[in-house]
């Protein structure tokens, strides 16, 4: 107390007037705790009032947001990192099978960039796909055998087959498909969705992330794929994870109960405000709301990770694996009782579709290992009535060529990256179920119909949220940037 009494005695007439008309912000730090400063209880807000939507340079831009009305009120997104072939998914090209061998034709190609791994291949043999494809639902949609579940589910889903982009490699592809470029630094899309709608809940992040552990490491993921970029930090996604502890440094020391922690941090509220007054600086009180959010959720994040409650049936719906916590069977159904929290984004890495040789085996691994949980997810949203207000989104970073990388064998090969033209797919909120968008050549080497560009799909996602991409900006280092940067367009044709 001789510490705040030390620095109160230091204003000055100015300091005084400045830190009393600026005080109103002492008041919200009392709402991040279970109780008001003022001893009422409070309420779930529908949503929360961040700092960003209170300061001058970003207040008319929250103020607006959602733009119209949104059909989703939640998204859950399922990246498949490493790039999952189309040809043994969802484009289906049975011609391929009569060229198995021959090379690509120059025609097909047309001098694009090919990468450095099979840039000096004298030939570039065409690779049909090893499985089989079936008619699947009341669309009579072609899906792969390597994906049984997801077959039972096809009327549910909006395909889109014409998906490209510019970044050849994973690094730069994966962060352009998360934040909009290709160079690190800037927030994810999971970022700009939580600084632009809030949180709909008090306890629990509005972006968390979940990545499987039963993947291949084939291509490393990096803390920034869901990082806040130059967002205030409270944005940043927040990864949970499996066992002791979900989220790091989030339990109290040894010794240190409950009381001792709220007592600590209604100091450190204190002290952070003190210094925030004179400065303004909004990651002061960023840095507060992350605090108390963590007290929260040292008793939420126990309730939503304990699996005691779910019956047989769950996991008999999601598969064996999902029993085992961080499996990413384990993390659908982790996502859906996020979802069913009211967390905004969701997102479920899982690695190992990096396939350059030993695809066969390589993806028939991959789909074993999430065929299942997948389904199971959109089949478990929707009779729990979910899925008409939540977005589930599947897709990797770019697609794979239709030659084969090195030496084609009768019963092995692989495929080098194509960002060109991959697949993605869509359920519920806001997009047509038992639809395929989208055309590629019969090599599914190029677009002939309906491209949609990574900043169109994510400018449609935007959209399902209610949000206006175009008018979502942040301003840093002189000029506003939003997620699509100068590009993007909301692909109508795809919306229910």
């Amino acid at each position: 107390m001789k510490e705040f009494e030390k620095l109160n005695s230091m204003l000055d007439r100015r300091q005084f007037l400045t830190r009393t008309s600026l005080g109103l912000g002492a008041m919200a730090i009392g709402t991040l705790l279970g109780k008001s400063l003022f001893g009422n209880d409070i309420g779930s807000a529908s949503r929360i009032v961040t700092p960003a939507a209170t300061a001058s340079m970003e207040e008319d831009i929250l103020k607006a947001i959602p733009h119209f009305a949104p059909k989703a009120k939640r998204i859950v997104y399922l990246f498949m990192s490493g790039g999952p072939s189309q040809f043994e998914t969802f484009d289906y090209k049975p011609g391929l099978a009569g060229m198995r061998g021959q090379g690509l034709p120059d025609s097909v190609r047309k001098g694009q960039r090919l990468t450095g791994m099979s840039a000096n291949q004298s030939i570039l043999p065409v690779a049909p796909a090893f499985c089989k494809f079936h008619r699947h639902g009341n669309t009579g949609t072609w899906v792969s055998e390597l994906l049984p579940y997801t077959a039972k589910v096809v009327d549910e889903l909006c395909i889109v087959k014409s998906l490209y982009s510019e970044a050849i490699n994973h690094d730069p592809a994966i962060t352009f498909l998360q934040t909009g470029n290709q160079q690190p630094g800037r927030p994810s899309i999971g970022s700009w969705v939580s600084y632009g709608l809030g949180s709909d809940n008090n306890n629990l992040p509005t972006f968390i992330v979940l990545v499987s552990k039963n993947a291949q490491k084939d291509q490393p993921l990096y803390a920034r794929l869901w990082g806040n970029g130059f967002l205030p930090s409270k944005y940043q996604g927040v990864q949970f994870r499996a066992g002791k502890d979900p989220v790091l440094y989030l339990n109290n020391p040894e010794g240190y109960d409950g009381m001792d922690r709220k007592e600590m941090l209604g100091y450190l509220s204190k002290l952070n405000q003190l210094q925030n007054e004179p400065y303004g600086d909004p990651e002061v009180e960023a840095r507060i709301a992350q605090y108390e959010m963590a007290y929260r959720m040292q008793t939420s994040v126990p309730e939503v990770m304990s699996m005691a409650n779910e019956p047989n049936e769950i996991f008999d719906l999601y598969g064996p694996d999902s029993r085992d916590p961080g499996t990413y069977a384990a993390n659908c159904i982790l996502a859906r009782k996020l979802l069913e929290k009211d967390v905004k984004f969701v997102q479920l890495y899982h690695q190992g579709w990096d396939q350059h040789s030993g695809l066969p085996s390589g993806i028939t691994t991959q789909c074993k290992a999430t065929d299942q949980a997948t389904a199971g997810l959109i089949t478990d949203l929707k009779r729990r009535g979910l899925l008409e207000d939540t977005l589930v989104v599947w897709g990797g970073e770019f697609g794979r060529t239709v030659y084969s990388q090195g030496k084609l064998t009768p019963t092995d090969y692989g495929r080098d990256h194509h960002p060109r033209c991959f697949t993605m797919w869509m359920a519920g909120a806001g997009v047509k179920a038992g639809f395929s968008y989208g055309e590629t050549d019969d090599f599914s080497y190029n677009i002939v119909k309906d491209p949609v560009h990574v900043h169109d799909f994510q400018a449609t996602l935007l959209y399902l949220m209610g949000i206006d991409h175009e008018r979502l900006t942040y301003k840093f280092q002189g000029r506003r940037f939003r997620l699509t940067d100068v590009e993007g367009r909301v692909v109508k044709n795809i919306l229910s």
